[in-house]
């Protein structure tokens, strides 16, 4: 298929993950959005099934079919999903809708039911009535429905609550008290719930204070919704990110948007995470190894210093910036970094997309009294000749700061490049994915900052 990955909706069945997506065209003429779907067993290798749930007509409800979720009752198959038709609504908007499709077993075959297409009720916004995930608690327990909405009358950007209903059959939906009222978003877009072991998890990304996909935990599966010290699953290059168990094993999917001018744009590139539970709930979140894997060929890194650096790094003066330069590394690939961080090191990090002498790079850099992961560019800017007109009061890329603990000692630093796309995993656990077009000078470096730190390793690893 040709076009951009929108929200993934995965779905474990028959042994393999099925991968459906919004498929964003970016047509002039607006045609509708359908769901195409991939899927594939390692996230390494995918079968292509085209479009398999088509945009409706002009004037249909799901004119655009937007983001919902696959479930299996028995033999049958079920796909809830989001109706909207920009033709449809009133002076503050169009409508949106939960509709249903069926399917007798072939993920890639499914009917659509019109009939059983409904709207917000009485009290909630029509315009936002959208996500739809379907879910037991128990296989003796009524399915439950939770659904992205917004109160009446509440305050604009407060008003966001997790809608929920309940049906026996399926196809008839009572309402029931909400699954989860912050008062703190517009809304919180596909919510995605799950139970871990003795934990339940609720997912959800929202667009109030950043663009991010957030989860809660609880122990029971009506909350209290407690929110991690840590919250978030990646960055602002990590959205709409839902999850799928497979094999004991469970994965995130998101995507990692494209960009223009600068800004953010809707849809992008497929993008995979795994998560590890930890003993109280949290999750961590790493690459999976299947992917890892893939790249086989490892090579290691001969670092060359410039700029007066010492001959390797963890040796000399700690009062300045040291820089070392590696070859040219492919536009697919991956690096991984372990390295023994000195006391009282100000930054340590990777350059990317370096040029031979590291004044330009892609910079991941560590910040160990700041305890966080940020990505950042030099120069990351200039607005005349003289010296003095660069970009300086612009900070690093604020949104994909990560926080992680970074104590001293040893730290491993994973990043899988593929063309312009990057994730960056830190000790296994914080993952920072992010875009870079700036892919001309592809040397990979290593520095540090007042302070030292000791390379125990760096490595390529091609296909």
């Amino acid at each position: 298929m040709s076009g951009y990955v929108g929200d993934v909706i995965p779905f474990s069945y028959d042994g393999r993950i099925w991968l459906f997506y919004l498929l964003e065209e970016r047509s002039d003429e607006p045609t509708g959005m359908p769901w195409a779907l991939v899927s594939t067993t390692d996230f390494v290798e995918y079968v292509d099934h085209g479009v398999v749930l088509p945009a409706g007509d002009r004037d249909a409800a799901d004119f655009d079919c937007y983001t919902g979720s696959v479930i299996a009752d028995g033999s049958q198959l079920h796909l809830f999903y989001t109706g909207h038709n920009p033709r449809r609504g009133d002076a503050d908007g169009s409508f949106q809708v939960v509709c249903h499709a069926v399917s007798d077993g072939d993920p890639t075959r499914w009917t659509k039911l019109p009939d059983l297409t409904f709207g917000a009720p009485d009290g909630f916004v029509p315009q936002d009535w959208r996500d739809p995930f379907v879910y037991r608690v128990a296989p003796d327990q009524p399915w439950q429905m939770v659904l992205a909405a917004r109160y009446v009358g509440r305050p604009d950007r407060r008003c966001g609550v997790v809608a929920r209903l309940t049906s026996t059959d399926l196809e008839q939906w009572t309402l029931a008290s909400p699954l989860w009222e912050p008062h703190r978003y517009i809304t919180q877009e596909c919510p995605d719930v799950f139970q871990w072991g003795d934990w339940w998890y609720l997912v959800y990304s929202e667009f109030s204070d950043a663009f991010q996909t957030r989860y809660r935990i609880s122990r029971d599966p009506d909350g209290p919704w407690l929110a991690p010290a840590h919250d978030t699953v990646d960055g602002r290059a990590f959205y709409a990110a839902k999850s799928v168990e497979h094999n004991g094993r469970r994965f995130f999917i998101g995507w990692i948007p494209t960009k223009q001018d600068g800004a953010w744009q809707w849809a992008g590139d497929l993008a995979v995470l795994e998560a590890r539970q930890t003993a109280d709930g949290t999750l961590a979140f790493t690459l999976p190894e299947e992917l890892r894997a893939a790249y086989s060929d490892v090579r290691q890194v001969s670092l060359k210093p410039v700029d007066g650096a010492e001959t390797e790094p963890g040796h000399g003066a700690t009062d300045r910036y040291s820089a070392w330069i590696g070859d040219p590394v492919p536009a697919d690939c991956v690096i991984d970094l372990t390295v023994n961080v000195a006391p009282g090191t100000q930054s340590l990090g990777l350059l990317l997309h370096a040029s031979p002498d590291g004044e330009q790079a892609t910079v991941l850099r560590l910040e160990p009294q700041q305890n966080r992961l940020v990505l950042d560019t030099w120069p990351r800017g200039r607005t005349g000749p003289a010296q003095w007109q660069v970009n300086g009061d612009i900070p690093h890329a604020v949104e994909l700061e990560r926080p992680h603990p970074l104590p001293p000692g040893r730290h491993t630093l994973q990043v899988r490049l593929q063309g312009t796309t990057g994730q960056a995993i830190l000790d296994n656990q914080t993952a920072l994915s992010f875009r870079r077009y700036t892919t001309a000078a592809t040397h990979l470096g290593f520095f540090t900052t007042d302070g030292t730190a000791d390379v125990i390793s760096l490595t390529v690893a091609h296909r």
